[in-house]
């Protein structure tokens, strides 16, 4: 087994993310190290697939840490009707689509700077979307996030599971 795909001890996520959340409260992880050099910058899990709905409060969590985002880079198969911008707190966030896969978004902050965040599907259980995060985020982590969320999210039942 990679060091990678060791399971994240589960002390590494606020036992608030077990709670219902509702649609448009960003839940949101970022690295806390100083290098990037990683895969990923950080994971967000969504809780509705109405991109207008989740993604201010995204923003205004990213620019909380990181400064005003300029730009955000989507897969816009993966949600519901994306606009070409939003307005955040009086800022206008120009919405980039892009056939990349729902499993990243790519915040610009400036110019030139960009943070790739893994998306946790909206559906994925708790504990799920909790691993992934943690995964994600991992200061050893070299996996890409299409690999993380097939190693931490169920796969779909099977006819020869339901009747066992």
């Amino acid at each position: 087994m990679a060091e990678s795909d060791t399971p994240t001890p589960r002390q590494l996520l606020p036992d608030e993310i077990h709670r219902a959340v509702n649609p448009g409260t960003a839940l949101l992880r970022l690295r806390t190290t100083h290098s990037r050099g990683g895969v990923l910058d950080g994971a967000w899990w969504p809780r509705s697939r109405d991109i207008a709905t989740e993604l201010p409060a995204l923003i205004q969590a990213l620019t909380a840490h990181l400064g005003p985002v300029t730009r955000v880079g989507l897969d816009a198969d993966a949600w519901e009707e994306v606009p070409t911008r939003v307005v955040v707190d009086d800022r206008v966030v120009r919405l980039d689509s892009f056939p990349v896969g729902d499993d990243t978004v790519l915040i610009t902050r400036g110019d030139n700077d960009h943070f790739a965040l893994l998306v946790v599907p909206p559906d994925t259980t708790p504990d799920a979307a909790r691993d992934a995060m943690a995964r994600a985020v991992d200061a050893g982590n070299v996996t890409q996030a299409a690999g993380i969320l097939v190693a931490t999210l169920p796969g779909p039942v099977t006819e020869h599971q339901e009747s066992t």
